[in-house]
Protein backbone atom coordinates (compact mmCIF):
# COMPACT_ATOMS: atom_id res chain seq x y z
CA UNK A 1 0.00 0.00 0.00
CA UNK A 2 3.15 2.40 0.47
CA UNK A 3 3.55 2.41 -3.11
CA UNK A 4 0.52 4.45 -4.05
CA UNK A 5 1.25 7.34 -1.37
CA UNK A 6 4.31 8.30 -3.45
CA UNK A 7 1.92 9.03 -5.95
CA UNK A 8 1.81 13.08 -5.54
CA UNK A 9 -1.48 13.34 -7.09
CA UNK A 10 -2.97 10.47 -5.00
CA UNK A 11 -1.75 11.62 -1.95
CA UNK A 12 -3.41 15.57 -2.05
CA UNK A 13 -6.72 13.68 -3.40
CA UNK A 14 -6.65 11.41 -0.24
CA UNK A 15 -5.76 14.15 2.39
CA UNK A 16 -8.51 16.00 0.60
CA UNK A 17 -10.87 12.81 1.21
CA UNK A 18 -9.96 12.28 5.13
CA UNK A 19 -10.50 16.19 5.60
CA UNK A 20 -14.20 15.87 4.08
CA UNK A 21 -14.88 12.45 5.63
CA UNK A 22 -14.27 14.27 9.23
CA UNK A 23 -16.61 16.69 7.97
CA UNK A 24 -19.66 14.67 6.77
CA UNK A 25 -19.16 12.58 9.46
CA UNK A 26 -19.53 14.89 12.43
CA UNK A 27 -22.74 16.85 10.91
CA UNK A 28 -24.57 13.34 10.20
CA UNK A 29 -24.27 12.80 14.13
CA UNK A 30 -24.78 15.97 15.07
CA UNK A 31 -28.14 16.41 13.05
CA UNK A 32 -29.21 13.23 13.54
CA UNK A 33 -28.87 13.67 17.07
CA UNK A 34 -30.46 17.44 17.30
CA UNK A 35 -33.48 16.48 15.12
CA UNK A 36 -34.53 13.71 18.31
CA UNK A 37 -32.97 16.06 20.68
CA UNK A 38 -35.50 19.10 19.18
CA UNK A 39 -38.34 16.87 18.70
CA UNK A 40 -37.91 13.83 21.61
CA UNK A 41 -39.62 11.39 18.52
CA UNK A 42 -38.03 8.77 16.87
CA UNK A 43 -40.30 9.60 13.97
CA UNK A 44 -38.30 12.92 13.07
CA UNK A 45 -35.25 10.91 13.38
CA UNK A 46 -36.63 8.33 11.00
CA UNK A 47 -37.44 11.33 8.50
CA UNK A 48 -34.46 13.07 8.48
CA UNK A 49 -32.36 9.84 7.97
CA UNK A 50 -34.77 9.58 4.82
CA UNK A 51 -34.36 12.89 3.78
CA UNK A 52 -30.52 12.68 3.98
CA UNK A 53 -30.41 8.94 2.39
CA UNK A 54 -32.69 9.82 -0.42
CA UNK A 55 -30.03 11.52 -2.62
CA UNK A 56 -28.54 8.53 -3.45
CA UNK A 57 -30.81 6.93 -4.86
CA UNK A 58 -29.87 9.68 -7.16
CA UNK A 59 -26.33 9.24 -7.44
CA UNK A 60 -26.60 7.26 -10.98
CA UNK A 61 -27.43 10.53 -12.12
CA UNK A 62 -24.63 12.44 -11.28
CA UNK A 63 -22.72 9.59 -12.98
CA UNK A 64 -22.12 11.19 -16.80
CA UNK A 65 -21.57 14.93 -15.37
CA UNK A 66 -18.58 12.78 -13.28
CA UNK A 67 -17.37 10.97 -16.51
CA UNK A 68 -17.57 14.70 -18.55
CA UNK A 69 -16.66 17.54 -15.75
CA UNK A 70 -13.24 18.61 -15.14
CA UNK A 71 -12.77 16.65 -11.83
CA UNK A 72 -10.64 18.68 -9.86
CA UNK A 73 -13.29 21.82 -9.91
CA UNK A 74 -16.02 19.70 -9.49
CA UNK A 75 -14.41 18.66 -6.20
CA UNK A 76 -13.13 22.25 -5.43
CA UNK A 77 -16.62 22.98 -5.89
CA UNK A 78 -18.48 20.73 -4.19
CA UNK A 79 -16.58 21.26 -1.02
CA UNK A 80 -17.20 25.41 -0.91
CA UNK A 81 -20.71 24.84 -1.46
CA UNK A 82 -21.11 22.66 1.24
CA UNK A 83 -19.14 24.70 4.02
CA UNK A 84 -21.31 27.75 2.85
CA UNK A 85 -25.06 25.21 3.42
CA UNK A 86 -23.91 24.29 6.79
CA UNK A 87 -23.89 27.59 8.37
CA UNK A 88 -26.92 28.13 7.99
CA UNK A 89 -27.70 25.84 11.17
CA UNK A 90 -24.98 27.84 13.63
CA UNK A 91 -26.66 31.62 12.28
CA UNK A 92 -29.88 30.36 12.26
CA UNK A 93 -29.21 29.12 16.51
CA UNK A 94 -27.24 32.78 16.95
CA UNK A 95 -30.36 34.43 16.16
CA UNK A 96 -33.07 32.20 17.99
CA UNK A 97 -34.82 31.12 15.02
CA UNK A 98 -33.47 27.57 14.60
CA UNK A 99 -35.80 24.94 14.09
CA UNK A 100 -36.50 21.18 12.51
CA UNK A 101 -37.11 22.32 9.34
CA UNK A 102 -34.22 24.00 8.83
CA UNK A 103 -32.16 21.31 9.88
CA UNK A 104 -34.41 18.85 7.64
CA UNK A 105 -33.67 21.01 4.41
CA UNK A 106 -29.86 21.58 5.47
CA UNK A 107 -29.28 17.85 5.68
CA UNK A 108 -30.35 16.17 2.45
CA UNK A 109 -28.89 19.33 0.80
CA UNK A 110 -25.67 18.56 1.56
CA UNK A 111 -26.31 14.34 0.93
CA UNK A 112 -27.17 15.93 -2.26
CA UNK A 113 -24.15 17.11 -3.04
CA UNK A 114 -21.97 14.34 -1.61
CA UNK A 115 -23.56 12.55 -4.90
CA UNK A 116 -21.37 14.14 -6.84
CA UNK A 117 -18.00 14.32 -4.56
CA UNK A 118 -17.65 10.37 -4.31
CA UNK A 119 -18.66 9.50 -7.60
CA UNK A 120 -15.71 11.80 -8.57
CA UNK A 121 -13.08 10.73 -6.30
CA UNK A 122 -14.06 6.86 -7.16
CA UNK A 123 -13.32 8.20 -11.14
CA UNK A 124 -10.04 9.79 -10.54
CA UNK A 125 -8.12 6.63 -8.67
CA UNK A 126 -8.24 4.93 -12.18
CA UNK A 127 -6.57 7.72 -13.96
CA UNK A 128 -3.88 8.28 -11.46
CA UNK A 129 -2.93 4.26 -10.75
CA UNK A 130 -2.18 1.44 -12.42
CA UNK A 131 -5.25 -1.31 -12.12
CA UNK A 132 -2.85 -3.75 -9.78
CA UNK A 133 -2.84 -0.63 -7.06
CA UNK A 134 -7.04 -0.06 -7.11
CA UNK A 135 -7.58 -2.86 -4.35
CA UNK A 136 -4.82 -0.89 -2.34
CA UNK A 137 -6.11 2.39 -3.11
CA UNK A 138 -9.60 1.18 -2.09
CA UNK A 139 -8.49 -0.21 0.93
CA UNK A 140 -6.74 3.15 1.68
CA UNK A 141 -9.89 5.31 0.98
CA UNK A 142 -12.01 2.84 2.91
CA UNK A 143 -9.92 2.91 5.88
CA UNK A 144 -10.01 6.61 5.57
CA UNK A 145 -13.79 6.83 5.18
CA UNK A 146 -14.70 4.24 7.98
CA UNK A 147 -11.55 5.03 10.44
CA UNK A 148 -12.80 8.95 10.68
CA UNK A 149 -16.47 7.62 10.97
CA UNK A 150 -15.25 5.44 13.82
CA UNK A 151 -13.23 7.77 15.37
CA UNK A 152 -15.33 11.37 14.55
CA UNK A 153 -18.73 9.60 15.50
CA UNK A 154 -17.59 8.89 19.18
CA UNK A 155 -16.12 12.08 19.43
CA UNK A 156 -19.13 13.75 17.97
CA UNK A 157 -21.32 12.03 20.54
CA UNK A 158 -19.10 12.87 23.33
CA UNK A 159 -18.67 16.12 22.44
CA UNK A 160 -22.44 16.71 21.97
CA UNK A 161 -23.03 15.25 25.21
CA UNK A 162 -20.63 17.95 26.66
CA UNK A 163 -21.91 21.04 25.12
CA UNK A 164 -23.82 20.44 22.39
CA UNK A 165 -24.13 20.11 18.84
CA UNK A 166 -24.44 23.47 17.47
CA UNK A 167 -20.63 24.03 17.68
CA UNK A 168 -19.91 20.74 15.48
CA UNK A 169 -21.85 22.82 12.92
CA UNK A 170 -18.87 25.82 12.86
CA UNK A 171 -16.18 23.03 12.59
CA UNK A 172 -17.49 21.53 9.90
CA UNK A 173 -17.70 24.18 7.46
CA UNK A 174 -13.48 25.02 8.16
CA UNK A 175 -13.15 21.52 7.11
CA UNK A 176 -15.00 21.91 3.91
CA UNK A 177 -13.03 24.60 3.22
CA UNK A 178 -9.95 22.71 3.90
CA UNK A 179 -10.37 19.82 1.87
CA UNK A 180 -11.62 22.34 -1.03
CA UNK A 181 -7.83 23.52 -0.67
CA UNK A 182 -6.46 20.00 -0.56
CA UNK A 183 -8.40 18.91 -3.89
CA UNK A 184 -7.44 22.07 -5.55
CA UNK A 185 -3.69 20.40 -5.31
CA UNK A 186 -4.83 17.49 -7.54
CA UNK A 187 -3.90 17.05 -10.91
CA UNK A 188 -5.94 14.15 -13.03
CA UNK A 189 -5.08 12.79 -16.20
CA UNK A 190 -7.72 12.81 -18.97
CA UNK A 191 -9.72 9.42 -19.08
CA UNK A 192 -7.88 7.07 -21.42
CA UNK A 193 -11.26 6.35 -23.83
CA UNK A 194 -11.27 2.40 -25.18
CA UNK A 195 -10.91 2.89 -28.76
CA UNK A 196 -9.49 5.85 -28.93
CA UNK A 197 -6.00 5.99 -31.11
CA UNK A 198 -3.59 6.72 -27.86
CA UNK A 199 -0.57 8.29 -29.93
CA UNK A 200 -3.16 10.89 -31.44
CA UNK A 201 -4.53 11.81 -28.53
CA UNK A 202 -2.04 12.55 -25.99
CA UNK A 203 -3.92 10.42 -23.36
CA UNK A 204 -0.50 10.53 -21.31
CA UNK A 205 -0.42 14.12 -21.29
CA UNK A 206 -2.12 15.17 -17.74
CA UNK A 207 -4.61 18.04 -17.80
CA UNK A 208 -5.24 19.98 -14.47
CA UNK A 209 -8.85 19.39 -14.59
CA UNK A 210 -9.31 15.79 -15.58
CA UNK A 211 -12.39 16.62 -18.36
CA UNK A 212 -13.07 14.37 -20.69
CA UNK A 213 -12.89 15.72 -24.26
CA UNK A 214 -15.76 17.93 -25.19
CA UNK A 215 -16.01 16.33 -28.71
CA UNK A 216 -17.51 13.23 -27.46
CA UNK A 217 -20.61 12.89 -29.33
CA UNK A 218 -22.48 11.13 -26.53
CA UNK A 219 -25.38 12.90 -25.23
CA UNK A 220 -26.05 12.78 -21.16
CA UNK A 221 -28.83 10.60 -21.53
CA UNK A 222 -26.62 7.79 -24.19
CA UNK A 223 -24.07 7.64 -21.54
CA UNK A 224 -26.57 7.57 -18.73
CA UNK A 225 -28.11 4.10 -20.70
CA UNK A 226 -24.75 3.28 -21.55
CA UNK A 227 -23.91 2.50 -17.75
CA UNK A 228 -27.13 0.81 -17.28
CA UNK A 229 -26.64 -1.54 -20.42
CA UNK A 230 -23.11 -2.23 -18.99
CA UNK A 231 -24.33 -3.92 -15.84
CA UNK A 232 -27.47 -5.86 -17.44
CA UNK A 233 -26.97 -9.76 -17.30
CA UNK A 234 -23.55 -9.62 -15.05
CA UNK A 235 -23.42 -10.99 -11.50
CA UNK A 236 -23.63 -6.88 -10.14
CA UNK A 237 -27.17 -6.71 -11.29
CA UNK A 238 -27.66 -9.84 -8.94
CA UNK A 239 -26.29 -8.49 -5.99
CA UNK A 240 -28.00 -5.71 -5.99
CA UNK A 241 -30.96 -7.14 -5.63
CA UNK A 242 -30.03 -8.99 -2.77
CA UNK A 243 -28.79 -5.74 -0.99
CA UNK A 244 -31.60 -3.49 -1.47
CA UNK A 245 -33.28 -5.59 0.48
CA UNK A 246 -31.17 -5.38 2.86
CA UNK A 247 -30.77 -2.03 2.76
CA UNK A 248 -34.20 -1.88 3.49
CA UNK A 249 -33.52 -2.91 7.03
CA UNK A 250 -30.42 -1.55 7.79
CA UNK A 251 -32.23 1.78 7.26
CA UNK A 252 -35.08 0.96 9.33
CA UNK A 253 -32.15 0.16 11.86
CA UNK A 254 -30.05 3.20 11.65
CA UNK A 255 -33.61 5.49 11.91
CA UNK A 256 -33.67 4.22 15.09
CA UNK A 257 -30.69 4.31 16.58
CA UNK A 258 -30.68 7.99 18.31
CA UNK A 259 -34.12 6.33 20.34
CA UNK A 260 -32.31 3.41 20.84
CA UNK A 261 -29.21 5.20 22.22
CA UNK A 262 -31.58 7.06 24.64
CA UNK A 263 -32.69 3.63 26.15
CA UNK A 264 -29.80 1.46 26.61
CA UNK A 265 -28.15 0.40 29.83
CA UNK A 266 -25.04 2.64 30.80
CA UNK A 267 -22.33 2.09 32.66
CA UNK A 268 -21.97 4.88 35.28
CA UNK A 269 -18.77 5.92 34.44
CA UNK A 270 -19.99 6.66 31.19
CA UNK A 271 -22.97 8.50 32.40
CA UNK A 272 -21.44 12.30 31.86
CA UNK A 273 -22.20 11.91 28.12
CA UNK A 274 -25.40 10.61 28.16
CA UNK A 275 -27.65 9.11 25.76
CA UNK A 276 -26.33 11.63 22.83
CA UNK A 277 -22.81 9.81 24.26
CA UNK A 278 -24.12 6.49 23.79
CA UNK A 279 -25.67 7.62 20.00
CA UNK A 280 -22.18 8.32 19.26
CA UNK A 281 -20.41 5.14 20.58
CA UNK A 282 -23.00 2.99 18.92
CA UNK A 283 -22.53 4.63 15.39
CA UNK A 284 -18.58 4.52 16.15
CA UNK A 285 -19.03 0.85 16.49
CA UNK A 286 -20.69 0.71 13.21
CA UNK A 287 -17.86 2.75 11.79
CA UNK A 288 -15.56 1.02 13.59
CA UNK A 289 -16.35 -2.46 11.86
CA UNK A 290 -16.52 -1.19 8.39
CA UNK A 291 -12.90 0.23 9.45
CA UNK A 292 -11.13 -2.88 10.32
CA UNK A 293 -12.56 -4.60 7.74
CA UNK A 294 -11.13 -2.60 5.32
CA UNK A 295 -7.54 -2.86 6.51
CA UNK A 296 -8.31 -7.16 6.54
CA UNK A 297 -9.36 -6.69 2.98
CA UNK A 298 -6.20 -7.18 1.43
CA UNK A 299 -5.83 -10.18 4.00
CA UNK A 300 -8.69 -12.21 2.49
CA UNK A 301 -7.69 -11.21 -1.26
CA UNK A 302 -7.04 -14.73 -2.01
CA UNK A 303 -10.45 -16.15 -1.14
CA UNK A 304 -13.25 -16.08 -3.77
CA UNK A 305 -15.55 -13.32 -3.40
CA UNK A 306 -18.63 -16.08 -2.64
CA UNK A 307 -17.41 -17.92 -0.08
CA UNK A 308 -16.57 -14.57 1.46
CA UNK A 309 -19.72 -13.29 1.43
CA UNK A 310 -21.39 -16.25 2.78
CA UNK A 311 -18.82 -16.58 5.66
CA UNK A 312 -19.04 -13.02 6.59
CA UNK A 313 -22.63 -11.63 6.09
CA UNK A 314 -23.87 -14.85 8.31
CA UNK A 315 -21.20 -14.09 11.26
CA UNK A 316 -22.37 -10.67 10.99
CA UNK A 317 -25.93 -11.48 11.26
CA UNK A 318 -25.20 -13.39 14.79
CA UNK A 319 -23.07 -10.56 16.19
CA UNK A 320 -25.43 -7.65 15.20
CA UNK A 321 -28.33 -10.20 16.89
CA UNK A 322 -26.41 -10.39 19.92
CA UNK A 323 -25.54 -6.79 20.28
CA UNK A 324 -29.03 -5.84 20.55
CA UNK A 325 -30.04 -8.56 22.62
CA UNK A 326 -27.41 -7.80 25.34
CA UNK A 327 -28.51 -4.10 25.31
CA UNK A 328 -25.46 -2.87 27.89
CA UNK A 329 -23.22 -0.44 25.90
CA UNK A 330 -19.87 -1.71 26.19
CA UNK A 331 -20.45 -4.96 24.53
CA UNK A 332 -23.54 -3.71 22.57
CA UNK A 333 -20.68 -1.61 20.54
CA UNK A 334 -18.01 -4.35 20.68
CA UNK A 335 -20.82 -6.66 18.72
CA UNK A 336 -21.87 -3.63 16.51
CA UNK A 337 -17.83 -3.07 15.49
CA UNK A 338 -17.48 -7.37 14.79
CA UNK A 339 -20.92 -7.03 13.02
CA UNK A 340 -19.69 -4.55 10.25
CA UNK A 341 -16.37 -5.97 10.10
CA UNK A 342 -17.35 -8.51 7.40
CA UNK A 343 -19.21 -5.50 5.32
CA UNK A 344 -15.83 -3.23 5.66
CA UNK A 345 -14.48 -6.50 3.20
CA UNK A 346 -16.99 -7.07 0.45
CA UNK A 347 -17.17 -3.12 0.48
CA UNK A 348 -13.36 -2.85 -0.47
CA UNK A 349 -13.85 -5.77 -2.80
CA UNK A 350 -16.76 -4.54 -5.07
CA UNK A 351 -15.02 -1.57 -5.44
CA UNK A 352 -12.22 -2.72 -6.96
CA UNK A 353 -14.31 -5.16 -9.11
CA UNK A 354 -16.31 -1.86 -10.26
CA UNK A 355 -13.35 0.46 -11.29
CA UNK A 356 -11.08 -2.13 -12.73
CA UNK A 357 -13.16 -4.45 -15.05
CA UNK A 358 -15.40 -1.97 -16.94
CA UNK A 359 -13.15 0.54 -19.68
CA UNK A 360 -12.09 4.15 -17.70
CA UNK A 361 -14.85 5.97 -18.89
CA UNK A 362 -17.91 4.08 -17.96
CA UNK A 363 -16.15 3.94 -14.28
CA UNK A 364 -17.77 6.92 -13.20
CA UNK A 365 -21.19 6.14 -14.20
CA UNK A 366 -20.99 2.67 -13.44
CA UNK A 367 -19.90 3.30 -10.01
CA UNK A 368 -22.79 5.91 -9.56
CA UNK A 369 -25.70 3.32 -10.93
CA UNK A 370 -23.89 0.26 -8.69
CA UNK A 371 -24.11 3.21 -5.66
CA UNK A 372 -27.96 4.24 -6.26
CA UNK A 373 -29.40 0.88 -7.08
CA UNK A 374 -27.38 -0.69 -3.64
CA UNK A 375 -29.26 2.37 -1.14
CA UNK A 376 -32.23 3.05 -2.96
CA UNK A 377 -34.27 1.27 -0.28
CA UNK A 378 -32.23 2.71 2.96
CA UNK A 379 -33.99 5.95 2.88
CA UNK A 380 -37.65 4.11 2.88
CA UNK A 381 -36.43 1.65 5.71
CA UNK A 382 -35.52 5.07 8.03
CA UNK A 383 -38.61 6.39 7.60
CA UNK A 384 -40.20 3.26 8.64
CA UNK A 385 -37.94 2.66 11.18
CA UNK A 386 -38.59 6.17 12.43
CA UNK A 387 -42.26 5.38 12.34
CA UNK A 388 -42.02 1.80 13.78
CA UNK A 389 -40.10 3.02 16.92
CA UNK A 390 -42.37 6.02 17.57
CA UNK A 391 -44.96 3.31 17.52
CA UNK A 392 -43.57 0.33 19.01
CA UNK A 393 -39.94 1.97 21.13
CA UNK A 394 -36.82 1.39 19.01
CA UNK A 395 -35.73 -1.84 20.64
CA UNK A 396 -37.88 -4.39 17.60
CA UNK A 397 -36.74 -2.38 15.09
CA UNK A 398 -32.75 -2.85 15.65
CA UNK A 399 -33.33 -6.43 15.52
CA UNK A 400 -33.57 -6.29 12.37
CA UNK A 401 -30.28 -5.12 11.80
CA UNK A 402 -29.29 -9.20 12.45
CA UNK A 403 -31.87 -10.00 10.50
CA UNK A 404 -31.22 -8.45 7.09
CA UNK A 405 -27.21 -9.55 7.33
CA UNK A 406 -28.57 -13.15 7.77
CA UNK A 407 -30.86 -12.25 4.76
CA UNK A 408 -27.93 -11.34 2.46
CA UNK A 409 -26.15 -14.37 3.41
CA UNK A 410 -28.88 -16.65 2.76
CA UNK A 411 -29.73 -14.88 -0.97
CA UNK A 412 -26.09 -15.25 -1.79
CA UNK A 413 -26.38 -19.08 -0.94
CA UNK A 414 -29.45 -19.39 -3.26
CA UNK A 415 -27.77 -17.49 -5.91
CA UNK A 416 -25.48 -20.02 -7.91
CA UNK A 417 -24.13 -16.51 -9.67
CA UNK A 418 -22.93 -14.99 -6.72
CA UNK A 419 -22.35 -18.27 -4.80
CA UNK A 420 -19.60 -19.08 -7.11
CA UNK A 421 -17.80 -16.08 -7.77
CA UNK A 422 -14.04 -16.44 -7.68
CA UNK A 423 -11.29 -14.12 -6.34
CA UNK A 424 -11.86 -10.31 -7.39
CA UNK A 425 -8.82 -10.27 -9.25
CA UNK A 426 -10.09 -12.97 -11.84
CA UNK A 427 -13.91 -11.48 -11.82
CA UNK A 428 -15.01 -9.48 -15.36
CA UNK A 429 -17.75 -7.61 -16.18
CA UNK A 430 -19.41 -9.94 -19.39
CA UNK A 431 -21.61 -7.24 -21.24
Amino acid sequence: MRAIFRNRDFRWLFAGRVVTNIGDSLYFIAAMWLVYNITGDAFYSGLAGFLTLLPSTLQFLTGPLVDRWDIRRTLVGTQVIQAVVITAIPVADWYGVLTVELVLVVMPTLALINQIVYPAQSAALPRLLDDEELVSANSAFAIAYQGIDMVANGIAGVFIGLVGAISLFVFDAVTFGLAALMFAMVTVPTANVSGAEDDASGSDVASTDGGVADDDPDSYLEELRGGLGFLRGTFLMWLILGVTVVNFILGFALATMPAYADTIDIPSMLGVVGAAGAYGILMGGYAGGNFLGAIGANAVDGYPLGRIMIVGFTFAGLSATAAIAVHWLPITALLIVLAFVPVGVVNVQLSAVVQSAPPEEFVGRISSVLGSASSVATPFGALAGGAAASAFGPRIPMFGLGAGLFLLATYVILMPGLRGLSRVDQLELQV
